[in-house]
C-alpha cells in the first residue's frame, strides 16, 4: 500500500477512534478542516510539521500515521478451498 494512503487510512482511523470531528481535530491541530480531509481521502503529502501537529492534537507519536497495516488482516472464508 502506498505510503500516503497507509496515512490517510491511519489518520482517520485515529481521529475517529479519539471521537473527533474533523474541525475539531483541525481546531487542535491548528489546520484547515478541508485540509484535514484531503489528508485522509490521499490526495495530499503531509509535511512533517503537519505530521508533528495532528500527533500532538491526537496525542499519539507521528510515527503512528506510517505504520502499514499487517499480511493477513483480510477476511478469509473458512473451510473454502479457492
Amino acid at each position: 500500500m502506498e505510503l500516503r494512503k497507509v496515512f490517510a487510512k491511519n489518520l482517520k482511523q485515529l481521529r475517529t477512534a479519539a471521537d473527533l470531528s474533523q474541525e475539531e481535530l483541525a481546531f487542535r491541530a491548528d489546520l484547515d478542516r478541508t485540509y484535514i480531509s484531503a489528508l485522509e481521502r490521499g490526495l495530499y503529502n503531509a509535511s512533517v510539521v503537519t505530521i508533528e501537529r495532528l500527533a500532538d492534537a491526537l496525542e499519539v507519536e507521528p510515527a503512528t500515521f506510517l505504520v502499514r497495516p499487517t499480511k493477513g488482516t483480510g477476511r478469509r472464508r473458512h473451510g473454502v478451498s479457492r
